[in-house]
């Protein structure tokens, strides 16, 4: 692409389209969006884009996205007359206009097609952390949210790709906890390089196994009735702790068991404590949350 008679910033926005797009292109699929973040349609489209990037980035596909207000040459360049507008590149080239295209199944047939033909190797097992940290990102958002078959789904494309890698590995088994797979998600744990066995990524992997399978299943209406009838009642708080932990109710879970340790400390040698403790660490211990419970947890027993 010839850069003479543009200015510094048009030659650097060029050096990034070439360095974002079309060197990538060159054995690998890239999906390129142009959007706006005023364009109400390109919000719309853009989960849609990153789940099918993130569930595709082992085979080959990738997603890049351009500003068309911040790179007013290359939205010029492309003569983009409206948006969301988004093709896939292949070898430099567009191969395929996907702009039509609004739905997850769509995206896919037309994707499934163009790496048959263009016969697109599977990602390196051995690609950059740089890579793969926003999709871990995702994935955690994702199981945050509550779904946690589709973030099974993106935990083991990431796993796939980066097998030795703590977060994945440790990520993948706490989405299959979550999904209930608990077999699966020790299974996982078991395989893992010995490199990574004691990451902290690996021991809040083990609680969340550990809290899952603790849990009580089916209807608790039961225990809320108890606990309703007599707030003393700890065997049924710390069972109905578990059963919220389960659902992903982690608010509750810390309530009911911060409930225990105001009440009476030791009670059941700890237990409420313990458990706390595991909740904490399965969320992990850095996360803002966990550290709120920690300063409430410290707030009741040195007071």
């Amino acid at each position: 692409m010839a850069t003479l008679g543009v200015s510094e910033a048009e030659r650097d926005a060029i050096a990034r389209l070439e360095k974002d797009v079309i060197a990538p292109s060159m054995s690998a699929i890239v999906i390129l969006q142009f959007t706006a973040e005023w364009c109400g349609p390109c919000k719309q489209l853009s989960p849609i884009l990153d789940k099918v990037a993130a569930d595709y980035a082992a085979k080959g596909v990738k997603l890049v996205r351009i500003d068309v207000d911040q790179e007013k040459l290359i939205a010029a360049q492309f003569r983009i007359q409206s948006i969301p507008t988004v093709y896939a590149f292949f070898q430099g080239q567009p191969v395929a206009d996907l702009t039509s295209f609004r739905t997850e199944s769509q995206i896919t047939r037309v994707l499934d097609e163009l790496l048959k033909q263009a016969k697109v190797a599977p990602a390196d097992d051995a690609a950059p952390q740089a890579d793969i940290e926003p999709l871990l990102l995702m994935a955690e958002q994702v199981l945050s949210d509550g779904d946690a078959p589709r973030a099974v789904s993106i935990f083991r494309q990431i796993h796939d790709m980066v097998p030795d890698n703590a977060a994945a590995v440790g990520g993948l088994a706490r989405a299959l906890a979550a999904d209930g797979q608990l077999d699966e998600a020790r299974s996982v744990l078991a395989g893992a390089p010995e490199a990574v066995g004691k990451d902290a990524e690996i021991s809040r992997a083990r609680a969340a196994i550990e809290m899952a399978s603790a849990a009580p299943t089916g209807d608790t209406s039961a225990l809320d009735a108890r606990l309703a009838a007599n707030p003393n009642d700890h065997e049924a708080a710390f069972e109905l702790a578990g059963a919220r932990m389960a659902a992903g109710d982690r608010d509750s879970a810390a309530d009911l068991l911060l409930g225990i340790i105001g009440a009476e400390r030791d009670w059941n040698e700890g237990a409420a404590r313990s458990r706390l403790l595991q909740l904490m660490e399965a969320q992990g211990l850095e996360d803002p949350w966990a550290r709120t419970q920690r300063r409430r947890l410290s707030a009741l027993l040195f007071t």
